[in-house]
């Protein structure tokens, strides 16, 4: 699949959480757009309009999600379930992104192909320095399987 430009899928359902993230995203002179689906059931809508073949769709599949798995709805667990089991978009990157430290959760999103799992920090300058370090792994030095 063809990426018109780079841009990252944060799943959270705080209202809260978001405005943080996009402060601290600027703050951490992220350039990429930043796509926010406020639930899983969004979330899944939102992936299968863009992950039908490019001549059907105006713009590309996200470069990564940031997944919350506490979501009133369809879970996070339920959305990365989902996610995989979907050839056109099993490859793309998604990363748990969520305030549990639950082992149980940690084991099965990892179990259901979770490609990293973050804990939410309690401070500004903590996340900050994470969406750095975030975007420079996961949007500069990763290379997609599909090109996205």
């Amino acid at each position: 699949m063809v990426q018109l430009k780079k841009s990252l899928l944060l799943i959270e359902d705080d209202p809260n959480d978001v405005a943080l993230f996009r402060r601290a995203a600027g703050k951490a002179d992220l350039t990429e757009e930043i796509l926010i689906a406020e639930d899983g059931e969004a979330a899944i809508r939102f992936l299968e309009a863009r992950a039908k073949p490019i001549a059907e769709q105006a713009t590309g599949l996200p470069w990564v999600v940031l997944l919350d798995l506490k979501m009133p709805r369809k879970s996070g667990l339920e959305v990365l379930q989902w996610l995989r089991g979907q050839p056109r978009l099993r490859h793309l990157p998604v990363i748990i992104f969520t305030s549990s430290r639950e082992r149980s959760d940690i084991a099965r999103a990892y179990e259901l192909g979770a490609n990293s799992y973050l804990v939410k920090p309690v401070s500004f300058d903590q996340l900050k320095e994470m969406v750095r370090v975030l975007h420079h792994y996961w949007l500069e030095l990763n290379e997609s399987p599909q090109g996205y």
